[in-house]
C-alpha cells in the first residue's frame, strides 16, 4: 500500500501547493518593485498602441509625426552628477502625481534634447536610474543619476541647469561603461545631519518623560549614575525657570498663574496623545493667535440675518491674559534654548552613542516594514562622527554629524540620530543603543528631515577599474567650489532659516517629552521592558473615552505613538521594495 503520509492531515508530512487562507495570504510579502514594474509595463504598452492614458506629470507625449521627424542622435551611458535642496519636493524618486527631484530633472533633459522625443514619456527607455533615493524634504550636495543621454552639445550642462529651479544643479557628467548602473555600482554613501545643540538638553523636570527618568532611576537604584551623566546640565532648567520664567509668572494674578502653569505642562501631555496631523503642532515658539471657538458664553453666528452686521470676535480679557502669558513663556523657553552652548563633555556623550552604531548591526528597529529575522535589516556603518567644533548661526549653535555606510533603509539615519540624542538627553547609558539590535520591537521616532543631506555617494570599486576602461573616475572633487557655494546657499541657509521660523527640532523633542504613555521609556532606567509594558495588550484601554474599548495591537499602538510626536510622516505604503530608501 502506498504511503500517503503528507498527502492528508496525518503523519506530520508537509503539504505543498495548497491554497492559502485569506489571513495567510495577507501576511505574504508584497513585491512592490515588481508590482510597480508591471504597472509601468502595462502603461507602456498602452502608449505604444495609441491608447489614451493618464501620463505621469514628468512625462511628455509627442506625436508620432514629431518623433519620426526628429533627427536620430547617438547616446552615451553617463553618470550625471547633481545636487539639490529637497524642500518643497516629495523626495528624489519619480512619482506620477507629485513633484520630485527626478521628475524635474527628467523633464529638463527632454526639454533640452538630452533625451529623445521617442523616450520622453518613459525614463526606463533611457535606463534612467538614481544612486540614492532620498526622503521628502531631504537634501543632497552630491547625488548621481545614470542614463543613456545625448551629449553632443558642448553646453548641455548649462542648458539643463537653465531649465531647472535654482534648488537643483547638475554639476557635470562622466561617460561610463555601457553596463554602468549608479545604483548597483555605488559602494557606500556619506550623509550629514545638522541639528541645534539644544537638542541635547534634558527634558524639563515637569514633563512626563522628565518625571519618569527620575522615578525609574530611583526605582532601579541608578539615580546617582543617571545624575552623573547629566552633570553638565544638572541646573539648566532651574536656572532658566529662575531667569526667564519666574519674572513672567510673578506679573500674573494668582488665579491666572495656576491656569497658565497647568496649560503649559498638563494640557500639553494630554494633547500629545493626538497624531500631529489631527492637531496644531506644538512648538516651543510663540503660539499662533487662538482659534475662535463657539462657547455657550460667546455664541458665534455663522450666517447673520439679513441687514444684521456680524459682530467681530472679542476675546474675554481673562482668556486673553492667559493666552498672552503662555505665548510669552513659550517664547522665553525658546530664547533660552537658542542661547544654549553645549560643552565638550556633552558632545562627547553624543559621540559615545554614535560609536555604538559602527559595524554590521541589525537595524530592524530603525526603519519600517522589517522584522528582526529579515536578513536585509543588517547594515554596515563604516563611521558615525560628530564634529567637535559647533558653528553658531543667528544665535543658535549647530552640530554636524556625518555617517558613512554601505547603504541605508527608509528613515534609518533620522531614527539613528533621534535615538542617540534621546539617550544623551535622558542620561541613559549608551549601551541601550546596542540593546535595540535585539528582537524586541520598539518605537523609535525619526528626527526632522530638515537637517539631513546626502553629502556624496562613493564609487571606489568602479573607479579602480575605470582607468583600464579608458574612463574617468566618478567623484565630485572637480566641482567642490561650486558645490560648497550651493550647499551654503540652498541647503545650509535654508535649514537654518526654516528652523528659525518653525522651531521644528524643539517641537519634535517637546512632543516626546510630553507624550503621556510609556512607548519611549526605553531611554530610562526601565529600559526596553518599560516600553514593552506600554504596548502590552490589556482587556480595556483606561484612557479611552468609551468604556470597554479594547486596546490596539502593539504594532498599531507604536505607529500611533510615532505619528503623535513626529513632525512629518511619509506614506509607508509607498515604501520601496527592500526598504532601499535613503535616510
Amino acid at each position: 500500500m502506498a504511503d500517503n503520509k503528507g498527502a492528508g492531515g496525518g503523519g506530520g508530512g508537509r503539504r505543498k501547493n495548497r491554497d492559502m487562507g485569506r489571513a495567510e495570504w495577507s501576511r505574504q510579502a508584497i513585491d512592490k518593485r515588481q508590482r510597480h514594474e508591471d504597472k509601468a509595463e502595462a502603461k507602456r504598452r498602452k502608449i505604444e498602441n495609441g491608447e489614451e492614458v493618464n501620463l505621469p506629470i514628468y512625462a511628455t507625449q509627442f506625436s508620432k509625426e514629431e518623433i519620426d521627424s526628429e533627427e536620430r542622435r547617438p547616446k552615451k551611458k553617463v553618470a550625471l552628477l547633481m545636487g539639490y535642496s529637497g524642500t518643497g519636493y516629495s523626495g528624489m524618486q519619480l512619482n506620477e502625481q507629485q513633484r520630485t527631484i527626478e521628475g524635474d530633472l527628467f523633464t529638463a533633459l527632454v526639454n533640452v534634447g538630452a533625451v529623445s522625443k521617442a523616450n520622453a514619456a518613459d525614463p526606463k527607455k533611457s535606463s534612467f536610474v538614481r544612486c540614492a533615493r532620498t526622503d521628502k524634504g531631504v537634501h543632497a550636495a552630491g547625488n548621481v543619476v545614470s542614463l543613456k543621454m545625448i551629449v553632443e552639445d558642448e553646453d548641455i550642462i548649462q542648458k539643463i541647469n537653465a531649465e531647472l529651479s535654482p534648488q537643483i544643479r547638475v554639476w557635470g557628467y562622466e561617460v561610463t561603461s555601457k553596463s554602468f548602473s549608479c545604483y548597483q555600482m555605488c559602494d557606500s554613501r556619506v550623509y550629514e545631519y545638522l541639528m541645534p545643540s539644544h537638542c541635547l538638553l534634558p527634558p524639563h523636570p515637569s514633563t512626563y518623560l522628565g518625571k519618569k527618568i527620575i522615578e525609574l532611576a530611583d526605582k532601579a537604584g541608578e539615580l546617582d549614575a543617571v545624575t552623573a551623566r547629566q552633570e553638565e546640565v544638572a541646573s539648566y532648567w532651574e536656572d532658566v525657570d529662575e531667569k526667564y520664567i519666574k519674572p513672567i509668572l510673578e506679573t500674573l494674578p494668582e488665579h491666572i498663574r495656576s491656569i497658565v502653569e497647568k496649560s503649559l505642562y498638563q494640557d500639553e501631555s494630554r494633547d500629545a496623545l493626538q497624531p500631529s496631523e489631527e492637531k496644531g503642532v506644538f512648538t516651543s515658539a510663540p503660539a499662533e493667535e487662538p482659534v475662535q471657538q463657539e462657547t455657550s458664553e460667546q455664541p458665534v453666528t455663522e450666517h447673520p440675518a439679513d441687514g444684521e452686521a456680524q459682530k467681530p470676535f472679542v476675546m474675554d480679557p481673562r482668556q486673553k491674559a492667559i493666552t498672552d502669558a503662555i505665548k510669552s513663556i513659550k517664547a522665553a523657553y525658546l530664547t533660552a534654548k537658542r542661547a544654549y552652548r553645549a560643552p565638550a563633555s556633552r558632545i562627547a556623550r553624543l559621540q559615545e552613542c554614535l560609536d555604538r552604531y559602527e559595524g554590521t548591526r541589525n537595524f530592524h528597529n530603525y526603519t519600517i516594514q522589517k522584522t528582526y529575522k529579515d536578513p536585509s535589516a543588517k547594515r554596515h556603518i563604516k563611521s558615525f562622527k560628530v564634529n567637535t567644533t559647533p558653528i553658531i548661526i543667528d544665535g543658535t549653535e549647530w552640530l554636524s554629524l556625518k555617517v558613512h555606510g554601505q547603504s541605508f533603509m527608509m528613515h534609518q539615519i533620522r531614527k539613528m540620530v533621534a535615538m542617540a540624542t534621546m539617550v544623551v538627553r535622558s542620561g541613559c547609558h549608551p549601551d541601550r543603543i546596542t540593546e535595540t539590535y535585539g528582537p524586541e520591537r520598539i518605537a523609535i521616532p525619526k528626527a526632522p528631515g530638515l537637517g539631513l543631506l546626502l553629502e556624496r555617494p562613493i564609487f571606489d570599486a568602479y573607479n579602480n577599474k575605470a582607468q583600464g576602461l579608458d574612463r574617468q573616475p566618478i567623484n565630485f572633487q572637480k566641482f567642490e567650489a561650486e558645490m560648497n557655494e550651493f550647499k551654503q546657499r540652498e541647503i545650509y541657509d535654508r535649514i537654518f532659516r526654516e528652523e528659525e521660523q518653525s522651531a521644528g527640532f524643539g517641537s519634535f523633542f517637546n512632543h516626546i517629552d510630553h507624550f503621556p504613555a510609556g512607548y519611549f521609556l526605553y531611554v530610562t532606567s526601565g529600559g526596553i521592558p518599560a516600553a514593552k509594558l506600554a504596548t502590552a495588550p490589556t482587556a480595556t484601554d483606561p484612557s479611552s473615552p468609551k468604556a470597554g474599548n479594547k486596546t490596539r495591537g502593539a504594532p498599531r499602538a507604536q505607529h500611533d505613538a510615532l505619528a503623535a510626536v513626529e513632525i512629518e510622516s511619509e506614506d509607508e505604503g509607498d515604501a520601496p521594495a527592500g526598504g532601499e530608501a535613503e535616510g
